[in-house]
């Protein structure tokens, strides 16, 4: 069953307030980046370049307009245009029916794993449980340094993804894709931090065991409403006052 969102100006907001959230946590710097929703089985709505581009950081709801996932514009305005790689977030959509958010952006450790070949390994426990569990199912990671422009590209990374929400492209950034605009945007967040862990520990020369299995039974399973819900409103509320508009 497909993840499809009503097209709304609160949704709008709350894809414009995730690209904010992406660049306030460094996964995304300048224009390069970009969040979507799907607004129905074959159309979705995607932050957007305009002619006098402000950035991911000063993301709103302006930024916010609608194509279908042949990357036709259903209100796209004159002056603003997608994203070059939109084939991303539509083949996603189109081989995932239950995709209803993709996140693309340019997290340094996602290059610096990427780059020296590294693999994030479930050597912490209560730190940071959900990106424990990203680590425990393995990163999956797309070993082509191209822009993803065309659906051919797109299929080779959902390829490397399999069946997993989240990929390391090497030399590039990673893909992140959930339910709702919320759980996708802490998930990227949660394999930021496994990431920035991984880095760390390769530079200090650390190769720490996994969590052992007794200590992994006492972890808890603390469900969406905390693991996701929460840590959104969390993430919001760290931006700065002018950030807190809809969607926390």
């Amino acid at each position: 069953m497909s993840n499809v969102h009503a097209d709304t100006p609160e949704l709008r907001e709350t894809v414009a307030l995730a690209c904010r959230v992406l660049a306030h946590r460094g996964l995304v710097e300048g224009v390069l980046g970009h969040v979507s929703a799907r607004v129905a089985e074959d159309e979705l709505v995607v932050r957007c370049r305009r002619d006098e581009e402000p950035g991911l950081a000063a993301s709103s709801a302006e930024d916010v307009w609608r194509l279908d996932l042949d990357g036709n514009p259903v209100d796209l305005p004159a002056g603003a245009a997608p994203p070059k790689e939109l084939p991303i977030h539509a083949e996603l959509m189109r081989a995932r029916p239950e995709v209803g958010c993709v996140i693309h952006a340019h997290p340094r450790n996602a290059l610096l794993v990427g780059l020296a070949g590294l693999e994030p390994r479930p050597v912490f426990g209560a730190y940071n449980i959900p990106a424990l569990m990203i680590a425990r199912r393995g990163v999956p990671v797309f070993g082509r340094s191209v822009l993803v422009t065309r659906a051919d590209l797109a299929e080779e990374l959902i390829e490397a993804m399999g069946e997993e929400p989240v990929c390391v492209m090497v030399g590039h950034g990673i893909t992140v894709t959930g339910p709702d605009v919320e759980a996708a945007t802490v998930l990227a967040v949660n394999l930021e931090s496994l990431l920035r862990v991984t880095v760390e520990l390769a530079m200090i020369g650390a190769e720490p065991p996994l969590v052992p299995a007794e200590d992994l039974a006492e972890l808890p399973d603390l469900g969406s409403e905390f693991n996701d819900r929460f840590a959104w409103q969390a993430l919001v509320a760290e931006l700065p006052t002018s950030g807190r508009v809809g969607g926390a």
